[in-house]
Formats: structure tokens, C-alpha cells, sequence
């Protein structure tokens, strides 16, 4: 991890005391890895320069480079700051990976690996399983398998809240969670659109979707390796596919990641209506009624973000 050039940036966003409590499991799960080829960029998101997190990596990991931007500047936004650094350092790949997670030794070689064995993969999704970080344990039960698409451009991590018995190894995935991913850069500058890797409409939430449709669009494939093991502390995730079992979910996140989720799942269906054969349409549509009369009965702030998709609908680049 000198200031040489590397094959690999791995690139992740801190938030202030949020992020700085993994740090101390985080860092070294990096430092341990079999691949050593690689360079650690962190975007500091938090509000104020002085920090928990980056003094903890200014401390103990002098070589890692940190960015700022001026105060949050969202997910999306900060990993495009940190690809194009990636892109300037002339890596071949760059791993975006949460800071509230520890990977096994051999993650990223696996990861790498995977890539290497084919050409056409734009990116790879290592298996990520839930970290009980309160207890200090690692389950079995399944965080990402990467990212699968619903019919009527719906999204779902595969596998989610399942124990793991290999059962999706050989599933053909979109792309990666943005959880943990690693890309070709190369692949990135190609489906990057107006300079953007990530949509920054999308503050954050579906960006990582959004990106895994355009890599497809752009012709590149993407691949599920489940012998790269990561290890993720979710607070809430999801627990099924059905209308019931998502409207029940809703009750574990905030207003605020339910707001940023319905506008940017609105600016999806804008974005690849085009693109849609009749079926997947009639889809689109009746899982907009349904989620305007939820709304109306429920969540009565949602409706504020159809306000600002009007306010914004001139920026979204229609495929």
C-alpha cells in the first residue's frame, strides 16, 4: 500500500460516529488480505473535518488517502470522487465495500480471480453474510448475493435473510450490491453517463441498481462468487418479495431512507421506461397504484417526492 500505482483501489465512504465504530474490525480485515496489490481511498462524509474516523485512520493507517467533500455529499456522489481517483491512478478494478463489514483473508484474491477468468464481467459480487457486530459473531444467514431484477424493474438482494447452503452459487445475478462490489474500470468508464459512474439524482438507495442495468446495457455481464467471503452488520434488511412481506418491512427504516427509496425507484421507471416490452409496463403500472394508495393510506410524505421528480425529470437521461 505504498504510493505506487496498484491494480486495485479499494474505495469506502466514512460518516461520522456511524462509521467510526467498525474501523477498529474494518481496517485490519484489509490490511490481513492474501492480495496485497491493492490501495485503500476513504471519502469522509461526516460533517466536520475532526473526526472519529479520520483520526482513527490518520493514527493507524497513515497510508491510506482520504477525501472530503463539504459536509454529506451522499453515496453516489462521493464513490464517483473516489472512482475517478481510481480511474486517475490507472487501477484496473476498484472495490467499493462498507466500512461496517470485515472481510475473510481471501476475498478479494477470489474476487480478482473471478475477473481475471473472464473478460467480459464488468463487475463481481463476493457472498456477504450478516455480522451480528453487537454480539461479535458471524451467522450463516445471507446479507447479498448481489443484486437480482424483478420483472417490472424491481430490485431485491438475492438470497436476503436466507441461511446459506449454497443454494444460489450458480444464480445468475445484475451485478453487485453496492454493499460490497468490485468493478472493472474500464467497465465503468464505458456505462459512466454525463461523468457520472454512480447517478448522482440518486443521493442514495437503488444507485447501485441503476449502475448494475446501465453495466448490462453497456454489454458487460456480471458474476455471483461465492467463495469471496465478506461479512456485513445490517440494521434492517428485507424479508421477502411479496407486497406483504416489503409493506412490513417498511416499519424498520426511516422516513428519510424510505423518501430517498421511492424517488429513486420513481427516476428508474423515468430512466429505462423506453425500454420495457408491454408486460413489463402493465407491471410498472400496477405497482405504481398500488404504492400511490399505500402512500395515500400510510406514508402520506411520499407523495412530496413526486413533487421533486417533477422538479428534476429534465435531468434524468431516458435510455
Amino acid at each position: 500500500m505504498t504510493n505506487e500505482r496498484k491494480k486495485l483501489v479499494v474505495g469506502f465512504i466514512a460518516y461520522s460516529e456511524g462509521t467510526a465504530k467498525y474501523l477498529s474490525y474494518f481496517m485490519p480485515s484489509l490490511k490481513n488480505q492474501t492480495y496485497k496489490d491493492f490501495k485503500i481511498i476513504c471519502h469522509d462524509n461526516s460533517e466536520h473535518a475532526d473526526n472519529p474516523n479520520v483520526n482513527f485512520l490518520k493514527q493507524n493507517y497513515p497510508q491510506v488517502e482520504i477525501l472530503r467533500g463539504e459536509g454529506n455529499l451522499g453515496f453516489a456522489k462521493a464513490y464517483n470522487r473516489l472512482i475517478a481517483r481510481a480511474f486517475e491512478d490507472q487501477a484496473e478494478y476498484f472495490l467499493a465495500v462498507n466500512p461496517d463489514m470485515i472481510l475473510e483473508p481471501e476475498a478479494i484474491a477470489r474476487l480478482i480471480n473471478t475477473m481475471e477468468s473472464d473478460a467480459a464481467l464488468g463487475s463481481a459480487s463476493p457472498l456477504v453474510l450478516r455480522w451480528n457486530f453487537a454480539k461479535q459473531e458471524k451467522t450463516g444467514l445471507i446479507d447479498t448475493c448481489g443484486i437480482k431484477m424483478l420483472k417490472g424493474l424491481r430490485f431485491i438482494d438475492l438470497g436476503q435473510n436466507q441461511p446459506n447452503t449454497g443454494q444460489f452459487d450458480r444464480t445468475e445475478i445484475l451485478g453487485p450490491s453496492g454493499a460490497a462490489a468490485l468493478y472493472r474500470v474500464s467497465a465503468l468508464v464505458k456505462a459512466r453517463q454525463d461523468g457520472q459512474y454512480f447517478d448522482e439524482l440518486m443521493f442514495m438507495y437503488k444507485e447501485d441498481c441503476d449502475l448494475a442495468l446501465r453495466l448490462k446495457l453497456a454489454g458487460f455481464k456480471s458474476v455471483f462468487a461465492p467463495e469471496a467471503v465478506i461479512y456485513h452488520d445490517r440494521t434492517a434488511a428485507a424479508s421477502g418479495e411479496s407486497d406483504l412481506k416489503v409493506a412490513l418491512n417498511r416499519r424498520n427504516k426511516s422516513r428519510q431512507v424510505k423518501r430517498w427509496s421511492f424517488l429513486n425507484q420513481q427516476i428508474m421507471f423515468v430512466k429505462y421506461w423506453r425500454l420495457q416490452d408491454w408486460r413489463n409496463k402493465l407491471v410498472i403500472i400496477w405497482f405504481q397504484i398500488k404504492m400511490l394508495v399505500f402512500a395515500l393510506l400510510f406514508e402520506r410524505y411520499l407523495l412530496l417526492e413526486l413533487l421533486e421528480l417533477r422538479r428534476i425529470k429534465i435531468k434524468i437521461k431516458r435510455y
